[in-house]
């Protein structure tokens, strides 16, 4: 039940007033909770629709009535103006609201009287004929109601809406009821999964599911959930990333592959991070980052397209062209940006010089290769506001990244940035199980010296599944929740998710 505090739901006398009709209508024998079906033949949207299609045939030239439409449409009552003998309401089920006209002489007295016993909230069940107010408006007359379930608490302000948002996102139920509009974004946001699945279906993409719990912590800086299996009586993790797993199929031969996958990170809150989110991650043998470049641009192009019907958004406030993307090396970006050339420094020495001059903190014995990751972070990645690639990252924040082969310092991965926010990472694959297991290690030895209390491993799985042998493969990964927040306009994580992490109330 809703905490009435929350809810501001403080006068008892109300709840008191619906606990006691319920009582009238189960003494009765009309407990609207053992009613299990109501024939439903059209939603509101659907009725108006098909009256206004079929107006011209249902009067003729003297205004006269000759063909009438009578659906059943069932929802929440969220209006209600009585007068007298008659009624208007208002009923929202899943896809809009329509006007009802409720009159005594219909319904007959003793079930009209029951209706005006009806509260705000409550579900029904109407059928009547379609028709049109003198107003304009296209109503439903009523001729018979049922009461389906009774609501025991009071919508909030009257219909008027809630405004708290930490009472919107503790009980989405009720926003979603009193903030139809907020429905919308979830709708996109469906929509938003069905275009990215059909789109990568017609590529060749298989979709697959992967292990949630893992029965070890990989070396990885994010930190996981522990748990316990008790059968088994082993600690276990909640993954963190799908990408060794989808790797381990592309070793088995199967080529193009994706996860529409749940991750969880015991980490921090903010308007961009939840500690469960959803990732989409692909794999695809035979080709390299530049592929998976090439497949980002295509997406985006779609989606905006689909979702927003153009590739200029707007997005709180500034203008962003999904169809035009730019693509910079982070050595360029830095040097464009910071006004820092990275092969300028001689030395891991100089490097830290440099960072030290221009006011960036670095470790005592930061390599060039991080020091120019330190200065992206400071200096370039608020400046990227239209979509950008920067590719090209240093060896030592890349542990699953392919070198490059012209410069082993720098490696074939690229995240891509939009309103200064990192949306994508994507590599060539390491496919070396030498060089991967040597990663691996130093990752471990780095995170345990870091952190004594880590259970932090190598997979060595993984390692045994790469000496199989894994063909050349580009892949990608990037948050479901950052795109929707984009391709919907909204400011927060907790705005496109139905159920945002909340610390519980006392």
């Amino acid at each position: 039940m809703a905490d009435n505090k929350t809810n501001n739901l403080n006068d008892t006398s109300e709840l008191k007033v619906r606990r006691d009709k319920l009582a009238a209508l189960v003494e009765a024998g009309a407990n609207p909770f053992e009613i299990t079906k109501y024939d439903v033949t059209a939603t509101s949207v659907s009725a108006k629709a098909e009256y206004e299609a079929r107006e011209g045939e249902l009067v003729n030239e003297a205004g006269e009535v000759i063909e009438t439409i009578t659906v059943s449409v069932a929802g929440r009552m969220v209006s209600r103006r009585v007068m007298g003998k008659a009624s208007f309401a208002h009923l929202l089920d899943g896809e809009g609201k329509i006007q009802l006209y409720v009159c005594r002489d219909d319904l007959g007295e003793e079930a009209y009287a029951g209706f005006k016993k009806w509260d705000v909230g409550d579900v029904i069940g109407v059928s009547g004929i379609l028709f049109r107010t003198r107003t304009g408006e296209v109503s439903l007359h009523v001729k018979s109601a049922t009461l389906l379930a009774k609501s025991l608490l009071p919508l909030p302000e009257k219909f008027h809406g809630l405004t708290n948002l930490e009472q919107r996102y503790r009980q989405r139920y009720v926003d979603l009821i009193v903030n139809p509009e907020v429905k919308d974004t979830f709708v996109k946001r469906s929509k938003i999964l069905a275009l990215i699945r059909s789109f990568l279906d017609k590529r060749g993409y298989l979709e697959v599911d992967t292990p949630i719990l893992l029965p070890l912590e990989i070396g990885a800086s994010a930190r996981p959930f522990k748990t316990h299996h008790n059968t088994l009586d082993i600690p276990m993790y909640l993954r963190i990333e799908t990408e060794l797993y989808l790797k381990r199929l592309i070793v088995g031969g199967m080529n193009k592959v994706y996860e529409v996958g749940r991750i969880f990170r015991n980490e921090g809150m903010d308007p961009k991070h939840n500690p469960e989110f959803t990732t989409i991650e692909l794999y695809e043998a035979f080709t390299d980052y530049y592929g998976m470049m090439d497949l980002v641009e295509d997406l985006y192009k779609m989606l905006a397209k689909e979702v927003c019907g153009d590739t200029k958004i707007t997005y709180q406030g500034i203008e962003i062209d999904l169809g035009k993307w730019e693509r910079l090396t982070m050595v360029e970006a830095v040097k464009k940006y910071a006004g820092v050339d990275y092969y300028s420094w001689e030395n891991d020495e100089q490097a830290r010089a440099c960072a030290k001059e221009l006011h960036v903190e670095v470790p005592a014995d930061a390599t060039a290769g991080t020091v120019l990751v330190e200065l992206f972070d400071a200096y370039v990645e608020d400046k990227l506001v239209q979509p950008t690639f920067i590719y090209d990252y240093p060896v030592e924040n890349s542990p699953l990244a392919k070198r490059k082969p012209e410069d082993g310092r720098f490696t074939e991965r690229f995240e891509y940035f939009i309103n200064c926010t990192e949306y994508g990472n994507a590599f060539s694959e390491l496919n070396d199980p030498i060089d991967q297991r040597e990663r691996f290690e130093r990752q471990v030895a780095k995170k345990r010296a870091e952190d004594p209390n880590t259970t932090a491993e190598v997979d060595y799985d993984y390692v045994t599944a790469l000496e199989y042998g894994m063909p050349p493969t580009g892949g990608l990964g990037f948050g479901v929740d950052r795109l929707v927040m984009l391709l919907t306009d909204s400011a927060s994580i907790r705005d496109v998710l139905l159920f945002p992490t909340m610390k519980p109330q006392d």
